[in-house]
């Protein structure tokens, strides 16, 4: 199985990169070949990378910033997104595409579901819901993985900042009033790979549309914290003290859902992929850290 993912140096594309090892070849595709801004290098790359499957995990991440560049927001998550997905219905391959908890207002009482109208917050967030409405348009042949949370032993997030600030300071206050469910991208990506051979070898509708994937349990970003701190503790790093906070005493330019939960029920039940419990994978990861050297250009 051959797959073209866009995207060179995101902790999806590089956990799929690992993960695949002989059960697939992994093609990645960024700029300049590749630019989600230009329709033609879209098309032109994907088609002379031969793939049987193509996943698009590139995309504008920047929450905060994108609440000052929405336009380049939605050129990038809506308006590539498109270009990815014509791609691939023109070359009659399936297409897996990751979204986000963000395209909800975190206004619920209960985890999301796949049915639950979106209506996102910020600027972000109605990109992406932009990038679902034309993969569902463009490209019928399409699963929709919306996943959050997500951390890795590669590239910029929670769980190596929480370290890294850990090494510095002896308190650190964390916000405890956002729910939701950390993920492991290597976890997405062993589940990525089942997803792309289902959507190969089988052809029923119902394997086709949105899917919601996260790690397993849920917990407040403080909760996280705290697991972070305890495990560095075992490998002999000194104790953090950990100050639970609120949103209003950490503001940032763009609002954040206080409920980012995903039920991942409908995933379960159909592809029977069921991603671990959030604390075990990060225990993994955090013990990869600590380890050793870690390819910090990721």
């Amino acid at each position: 199985m051959r797959i073209a993912v866009t995207g060179t140096q995101g902790q999806i594309v590089t956990c799929l990169r690992e993960r695949a090892a002989a059960d697939a070849e992994i093609v990645t595709l960024g700029r300049p070949l590749l630019d989600l801004t230009d329709r033609e290098s879209v098309l032109e790359a994907l088609c002379e990378a031969r793939c049987d499957v193509i996943v698009n995990a590139a995309a504008y991440t920047a929450v905060d910033k994108a609440e000052q560049e929405e336009q380049l927001a939605m050129r990038i998550n809506g308006e590539g997104t498109g270009h990815v997905a014509e791609a691939a219905a023109e070359l009659g391959v399936p297409l897996i595409h990751f979204s986000t908890d963000y395209v909800f207002d975190g206004s619920a009482a209960r985890p999301y579901r796949e049915s639950d109208p979106t209506a996102p917050i910020g600027a972000y967030g109605r990109s992406k819901v932009e990038g679902e409405k034309r993969v569902a348009a463009l490209c019928p042949n399409a699963a929709i993985l919306r996943t959050a949370w997500v951390y890795s032993p590669f590239g910029a997030n929670f769980v190596r900042t929480m370290l890294r600030l850990g090494e510095t300071r002896e308190e650190v206050g964390v916000v405890a009033d956002q729910l939701g469910n950390p993920t492991s991208a290597l976890d997405i990506g062993d589940a990525t790979l089942r997803v792309a051979a289902r959507l190969l070898g089988d052809r029923a509708p119902q394997l086709r549309g949105v899917f919601h994937m996260t790690g397993a349990g849920e917990a407040c970003w403080a909760d996280v914290a705290e697991a972070i701190f305890a495990r560095a503790e075992e490998h002999g790093r000194r104790p953090v003290r950990l100050r639970r906070i609120t949103t209003a005493n950490y503001p940032t330019p763009a609002r954040r859902p206080a409920n980012s939960r995903l039920d991942n029920t409908k995933l379960s039940q159909i592809y029977g992929v069921a991603l671990p419990d959030w604390r075990r994978s990060l225990a993994t990861c955090v013990d990869r850290l600590l380890a050793g050297p870690t390819d910090r250009g990721a």
